[in-house]
């Protein structure tokens, strides 16, 4: 599917000349002739980028887009200026007014289908990650909220990759206003660093001697710990062409020399706070995945993922002509110990139980709540054997030593029965497995529990 642009602009000529040139690089184009069709629009149509006039009589383009940017619905959404205007302050009112780009008219068609094409591909990495959230909070994990330190864009790390001194000592001066700045002017020597600092912004020269900038920015996007770190390349006006390539492998941002101090700070605040935004949505759909697997209670995995984890663990075992060793837990009489000692006592042992289990077993071995008191460890490359010896040390550990409940303030005895069976059976059913391990945890319980009783398979 083509991304939707959405043209802004009060003059039809400009409008269909934009327009033109979109449509022909199979952009889908809605357009606007003022601000507040435009908002509406933006709103309702689910556009990835807008290009924005700035001259506009019911509402100008900076207006406009401060709207967007502090509406929740909208302020995800690429925002860049096409004007006439070519002053610095009129540039850094946009910025300010929270545009990713700003454009002087006449716009050559080459910059402007790079700078559509590098925001677009912003865009649906965005949307990814805002639908994965999105849908988090439709199951009931935690909301996609916006932080305070994200809307704010200040107080970054930013490496500085520059060789000439009289370079990076003023871009350095300008952003240790607002920033921490660290300055490497070995190019060599800059992706370690990158890949080492947790960086929120790597502003790097395209002038470099004997070096080729661009071949650092693509070097930083193929590394895994620097690939989501924006990028803002630096480089002579002459260099432009470069620039323009520079979008294709990656860059986020650009700025010209002479640099423009309101400009460059304004810049590097809006690439920092879109790494904040996108670091925020991205930490979220890790939380909800890990809240999807784990049970709330113990920290262990849950059922749900037991489930599907085990049927790949058999394969692999089987695959690889190794055992598999299986064990369902119960503890013993746990219904007497919520009558007895409340809820809330019941959570503690199974808490504190959990804890015993992971001391008990290894960093390959799989531990699931099953359910209620009753739990699965999952044990590749074991056979009924060494399993049998893990069982019972797990089973001496539990009745060992008496649990703390009600923050310390009462001890209760507590004994578990065990019921273990292997896989051993090349393409055995993962149900199976679990059913004979049922079977073998019912004859525990059945013959006195505190026990642990295995079956072959």
């Amino acid at each position: 599917m083509s991304a939707r642009i959405l043209v802004v602009d009060d003059v039809p000529a400009n409008v269909k000349l934009l327009e033109a040139r979109l449509s022909a690089e199979y952009f889908d184009v809605m357009t606007a002739s003022n601000g507040t069709e435009a908002l509406a629009l933006a709103r309702r149509a689910e556009c990835d980028i807008i290009l924005l006039d700035v001259m506009m009589p019911d509402m100008d383009g900076f207006e406009v887009c401060h709207r967007l940017k502090t509406d929740p619905a909208t302020h995800h959404i690429p925002v860049v200026m096409v004007t006439a205007l070519d002053s610095p302050s009129d540039r850094n009112r946009g910025l300010e007014a929270g545009a990713d780009d700003f454009l002087t008219k006449p716009v050559s068609d080459v910059v402007l289908i790079a700078r559509v094409r590098s925001l677009t591909r912003l865009k649906m990495m965005t949307d990814e990650l805002r639908m994965r959230a999105i849908t988090s909070l439709e199951i009931g994990m935690q909301a996609p909220e916006r932080s305070a330190i994200a809307d704010a864009g200040k107080g970054g790390r930013i490496l500085l990759v520059d060789d000439r001194p009289s370079s990076y000592e003023r871009l350095g001066t300008i952003l240790a206003a607002e920033h921490t700045i660290d300055v490497e002017p070995n190019p060599t020597e800059a992706l370690f660093h990158a890949a080492e600092g947790n960086y929120d912004l790597l502003i790097v020269s395209l002038d470099l001697n004997n070096f080729d900038g661009l071949r650092l920015c693509s070097q930083a996007r193929s590394l895994e710990r620097t690939r989501h770190v924006p990028i803002l390349a630096v480089a002579e006006a002459e260099n432009s062409t470069r620039l323009l390539r520079g979008l294709e492998i990656g860059v986020n941002d650009y700025l010209l020399r002479p640099i423009d101090k309101t400009e460059l700070l304004a810049r590097a605040r809006t690439q920092i706070r879109r790494r904040r935004y996108t670091d925020h949505l991205r930490d979220n759909v890790q939380n909800s995945i890990e809240m999807a697997i784990t049970d709330a209670l113990t920290g262990l995995h849950n059922r749900r993922y037991m489930e599907s984890h085990l049927a790949t663990l058999a394969e692999q075992a089987s695959a690889r002509g190794k055992p598999l060793a299986l064990m369902i837990l119960d503890i013993d009489y746990f219904k007497s110990i919520n009558d007895n000692f409340g809820h809330d006592g019941g959570d503690d042992v199974l808490r504190e139980f959990a804890v015993r289990v992971r001391k008990s077993i290894r960093g390959i071995d799989l531990a699931c709540r099953y359910g209620g008191e009753e739990f699965v460890i999952v044990m590749p490359e074991t056979d009924l054997h060494v399993a049998g010896m893990v069982a019972e040390r797990l089973r001496r550990s539990i009745a060992g030593e008496p649990f703390a409940i009600h923050k310390g303030t009462k001890r209760v005895e507590v004994t578990i029965s065990i019921g273990l069976t292997t896989l051993e059976q090349k393409g055995e059913a993962v149900a199976d497995v679990l059913k004979r391990a049922d079977t073998a945890l019912y004859r525990a319980k059945h013959d006195g529990r505190n026990r642990v009783v295995s079956q072959a398979a």
